[in-house]
Formats: C-alpha cells, sequence, structure tokens
C-alpha cells in the first residue's frame, strides 16, 4: 500500500490554488488534481515546490476514484458542488478515506448528512462537509456559547456578517453557487427535526451596529444537535445583504412557487455557467478591507439569553484555504473523530478546533 497523502481535487480553481498555497505554508505535498493538464501543469510550476499532479474529471467518475485510496485525505474545492460533486464523495466513500470540502451549498450538505453519510460510515470513509467560512466559524462560535451556557441551553441561533465589498471578492465558483441556490428550498433545525423554511429574519447587535440576517440551510442544523443532543432548535442566518435582507426575505418565501414556474431552473444554470465562464481564473492576494463577525447566542427553554460567542476573522476566502490546509494536516497525521458525516466540533474536538481556527486568522473575543 502507498503511504497516505493529501489529495487536492480543483486544484486550479480560485479556492483551490490558495489552498494549494496554504497547504505548501503547513510544510504539506498534496497531490494537485484537476480535469485540465494544461492549467495543472501551470499551477505547479507556479509553486516554490515541485509537487505531482493528476488529472481527474467529475465527467469521467472513475479518473476521480483512481486518485484516492485508502488513508487518503482528499479536499474538494470543485463547485458548484450540487452539480459536481458526487463523484469526489463517492470515490472517498468506496476508498475508506476522508473527505473534506469547501462548499457553503445548503442542498449538497443536506445530502451528505441524510444520504452520503451512511454509506460512508459502512465502507469506514469520512466526510466533513462545509469545512471553509462555510460553515466552521459557525459551528465553532455555537459550540463556545453552548459550553458556556451549560445543560439549561436548548436553542442557538448564529450570525454570519462581513465588513467589506465582498461583491467584489466572491469568485466565479462562489457566483455560480449562490446563483444555483436562487430557487433551492431552504432548512432549519427546529422541534428537534429538520424543517423547511424561506425567508425568516432576525436583529443581531454587531460591533454596537444593529444588522439583520436571513436564515439559510447550513452544516450546523446537522451538526450541532449531534453533538449537543439537548438542542432543540438551531438558526443560522446571513448577514451580507444589509439594507437588503428584508427584502431578501419576501423573495425567499415566494421562492416555491418562482421555482414551480417552466424552465425557471435552467436559467439559473445557465447564469451560472455564465459566472464560471466570466470569472477569474487565478486567485488574488486577501483583501485586507475585508473582515468577518461570527455571533452565536444559546439560549434556555424561555427565552432567556445564556451565553454568547463572538468571532473575529479576516479574508473569507484566505480563512477558507488555511483552515482546509490545516484539517487536511491534522487529519493525515492524528485522524478524525469518526465515520461517515461530521461536523467540524465532531471530526476534531473543540479545543483542537479552537486551536485549528485561531492559526487560520479567527479568533473568538
Amino acid at each position: 500500500m502507498s503511504t497516505p497523502r493529501i489529495v487536492l481535487f480543483g486544484a486550479t480553481g480560485f479556492t483551490g490554488r490558495l489552498t494549494a498555497e496554504a497547504l505548501l505554508a503547513r510544510g504539506a505535498r498534496p497531490l494537485l488534481a484537476g480535469r485540465d493538464p494544461a492549467r495543472l501543469a501551470a499551477l505547479a510550476a507556479s509553486l516554490p515546490v515541485e509537487l505531482p499532479t493528476a488529472v481527474a474529471d467529475v465527467s469521467r467518475p472513475d479518473s476521480v476514484r483512481r486518485i484516492v485510496e485508502s488513508g487518503d485525505v482528499l479536499v474538494s474545492t470543485v463547485g458548484p458542488f450540487t452539480r459536481w460533486g458526487e463523484p469526489a464523495i463517492q470515490a472517498v466513500t468506496e476508498a475508506g478515506a476522508i473527505y473534506l470540502d469547501s462548499t457553503g451549498e445548503p442542498p449538497f450538505i443536506k445530502r451528505v448528512f441524510q444520504r452520503y453519510g451512511p454509506a460512508a460510515a459502512a465502507r469506514g470513509a469520512t466526510l466533513i462537509t462545509a469545512f471553509g467560512y462555510d460553515y466552521v466559524p459557525g459551528n465553532l462560535a455555537a459550540a463556545l456559547a453552548l459550553r458556556k451556557a451549560g445543560s439549561e441551553a436548548v436553542r442557538v441561533d448564529i450570525g454570519y456578517f462581513v465588513r467589506g465589498n465582498m461583491a467584489r471578492r466572491a469568485s466565479a465558483g462562489t457566483r455560480a453557487s449562490a446563483l444555483g441556490m436562487i430557487l433551492e428550498p431552504m432548512y432549519g433545525y427546529r422541534d428537534g427535526r429538520i424543517i423547511r423554511e424561506h425567508g425568516r429574519t432576525r436583529l443581531f447587535t454587531v460591533g454596537g451596529r444593529k444588522r439583520h440576517g436571513i436564515s439559510l440551510g447550513a452544516s450546523e442544523h446537522f451538526a450541532l444537535p449531534r453533538a449537543y443532543p439537548r438542542l432543540r432548535e438551531v438558526n443560522v442566518y446571513l448577514g451580507w445583504l444589509g439594507g437588503l435582507t428584508r427584502a431578501a426575505g419576501v423573495l425567499a418565501r415566494a421562492t416555491p412557487v418562482i421555482a414551480a414556474l417552466p424552465g425557471a431552473r435552467r436559467v439559473t444554470e445557465a447564469m451560472a455557467d455564465r459566472a464560471i465562464r466570466s470569472g477569474p481564473r487565478t486567485s488574488s492576494p486577501t483583501d485586507p478591507a475585508i473582515s468577518s463577525q461570527t455571533i452565536a447566542e444559546a439560549y434556555a427553554a424561555d427565552g432567556r439569553l445564556l451565553a454568547a460567542s463572538h468571532l473575529d476573522g479576516g479574508d473569507p476566502y484566505d480563512f477558507t484555504a488555511r483552515i482546509l490546509a490545516w484539517a487536511a494536516t491534522t487529519a493525515l497525521i492524528d485522524g478524525v473523530g469518526g465515520t461517515g458525516a461530521l461536523g467540524p466540533v465532531d471530526a476534531f474536538g473543540l479545543d483542537a478546533l479552537s486551536e485549528g481556527c485561531a492559526t487560520a486568522g479567527l479568533l473568538a473575543r
């Protein structure tokens, strides 16, 4: 058997290239994998050390299976994941390996936990989805708040906020993923179960200012109740839209009607394809003007606020690359906390995750 290694699938994309650089900074020597041999060669030539490459294309699933073996850690940055993410999941499951990805797409996250997770557990494989800015900070902030709150906590609310021009910073893959999610149903976790949800909004206090967030599906809805069985409600809100949040909530409530219109999904897929073609092919330096704030609040059954946790970070893309690199190297050396679909806390433990996030620039206050 060969020595276990880190495989970076989607290495030539925006997030993939950033992750390759972050892995090198941690001393890792990953296998760079992607569908275009010319772009792989160009990436390898641009890096300060020589790395192996392999051609793997989601349209040919066998080519993806060939690049992963038992004990490997495969990091996938191939998005949109709802369209292109399944071959990597299948390859890792068949090999009995460890999987990490950078997705922020709610339907794909739900699929990993509900559909792919049981099959992976049966084969001794581990799937850790959404292990980037989407949605490691919320899992960590919530776990810290719940630890402070104690056994009374039955609900946790999480809010994601940024300062700076994220619209200008967004990669082609991010724009394509966002467009693909426009017509997808969202979900929440209430009364101890996953439910459909559209357009809930909530007001948070962030740095002394009132800011709105709109509900969205995330890994917290699946991961936190497993780690904290007393939880009956988990809410996750995105606060990137500023004053447009409440209008977006109204639009989200109309999503089921819009999605039922003939051709609606084909239109959003075409828009996503155009976003990919028009987006930048290379990564760009971290933008110091962009920062992130994540808030988690734990509540008792009677609605009392028991504890809160605040995390401050920098550029979300930089954090995603660095936390993926930390997770991949840690998993390769120390392993992870189980098989099947795991959340960040389940996979690495709260203290280790806190330290890993700190090395990636995410700090609690």
